[in-house]
């Protein structure tokens, strides 16, 4: 079928086989352009489908010759109606992997429950024996809580006072004001509970417990801090007290892997076009005068050029260089004061009419189409495509 994107809101319904196979191909070629990483051996990536947990497991493979376990919720296709992007991201991925002989399996299902958590542990003992890093990468806005049953919604709200700044409709580049109300007490444990470092706790202590972590084990979470100028709906709002929990979950976990020597960190990364990052105002507007700045000067990365510098300059260093939070940052680029007082300039300038010079959303909007395969180069897009790829390892 000639499949074409058609958007609600923040999301792509559709999705691009051929586009997204080629998206995870550059990423590849990009690691392989790369000397070899002195890094991990045998990882499992929770969120592995899309974002900076695609980049891990492209990075495990492709840079260490890592095999590597994925665990994602993504939707499967069926005929005549397209995957989700991270079904089709996993199958390209797959296909490159299996190609050159590196060991690639994923799992498809909902990574808070207990199930998919004993369903991974049978496939490490099985294939792989014992891991010697965990990923966690899951971006889910809501989660069913595997000991109730209960279901919660995170939301992003700033915490104690109405929040009103400015924004950008990145489909018709309109700059407007938003005003966002309050979270209320319910909100905020909601999405710390949706968001914050409980499921990774028990993911770890999961597999602990099955004994399949290897001596010196690592596991990383990805986080976000950001400027001043988004704090309020970001690192101060809801989603910052998740943050936060996700942080001190770290220590909790060093705590418990000290018979094995095992390590817990948060990183830190830069903004970047997610399908989660789309979702949050305000957002949108500052990685468009972002990026401007950051191209500029430079020292723009994406996903996959971040998640390099992660693996290659931080993680897998004698001593890992930490903040004085014990978080690693390669978020520094972006938090450079120059870099940031040149977007705090240029945020001041921004209205409808100025932003096509002074930002970059033509730069946000394409890397929006790209998260779902389309507007990719080398892609023809008048040809039919199978809607119905599969994942090579998932029959069902």
């Amino acid at each position: 079928m000639i499949i074409e994107p058609r958007t609600r809101g923040f999301i792509c319904t559709t999705a691009h086989p051929v586009g997204c196979a080629e998206n995870v191909k550059n990423q590849i070629d990009y690691i392989k352009s790369k000397k070899t990483i002195n890094g991990p051996k045998k990882v499992l990536v929770i969120g592995a489908s899309t974002g900076f947990g695609l980049a891990s497991r492209i990075t495990s493979a492709f840079g260490s010759h890592a095999a590597t376990i994925g665990v994602f919720f993504e939707k499967p296709p069926a005929e005549g109606k397209t995957a989700s992007a991270g079904w089709y991201n996993t199958a390209g991925f797959e296909t490159a992997a299996h190609k050159e002989g590196i060991y690639a399996k994923s799992i498809n299902g909902d990574a808070f429950s207990n199930d998919i958590k004993r369903e991974t542990i049978e496939l490490i003992k099985k294939d792989l024996g014992k891991i010697d890093l965990l990923i966690y990468s899951l971006a889910s806005p809501v989660r069913t809580h595997p000991d109730n049953g209960k279901r919660f919604r995170s939301t992003l709200k700033p915490i104690g006072a109405s929040y009103t700044n400015k924004t950008v409709d990145f489909h018709t580049g309109n700059v407007n004001e938003v005003s966002i109300e309050p979270g209320t007490d319910e909100d905020i444990e909601n999405t710390v509970t949706v968001m914050g470092g409980d499921d990774w706790q028990r993911w770890v202590s999961a597999l602990q417990e099955a004994d399949v972590l290897t001596k010196d084990f690592k596991t990383v979470a990805y986080s976000y801090i950001g400027p001043e100028l988004t704090e309020p709906v970001y690192r101060k709002g809801t989603i910052g007290r998740a943050k936060d929990d996700l942080e001190k979950t770290a220590f909790t976990i060093t705590d418990a892997l000290k018979d094995i020597d095992g390590k817990a960190y948060v990183s830190v990364n830069k903004a970047l076009v997610t399908q989660s990052s789309s979702a949050i105002p305000v957002i949108p507007l500052y990685i468009s005068l972002l990026y401007k700045v950051m191209k500029a000067e430079g020292l723009q990365e994406g996903c996959i050029e971040q998640i390099h510098r992660l693996f290659n300059d931080r993680l897998y260093l004698d001593e890992i260089p930490t903040d004085e939070e014990g978080r690693i940052r390669i978020d520094d680029w972006e938090m450079k004061a120059n870099i940031q007082e040149q977007v705090a300039k240029l945020w001041e300038e921004a209205t409808t009419e100025t932003l096509p010079k002074i930002g970059d959303l033509d730069g946000y909007t394409t890397e929006f189409y790209n998260l779902f395969g389309f507007r990719v180069p080398n892609v023809d897009y008048t040809k039919e495509a199978d809607e119905m790829t599969g994942i090579p390892s998932i029959t069902s």
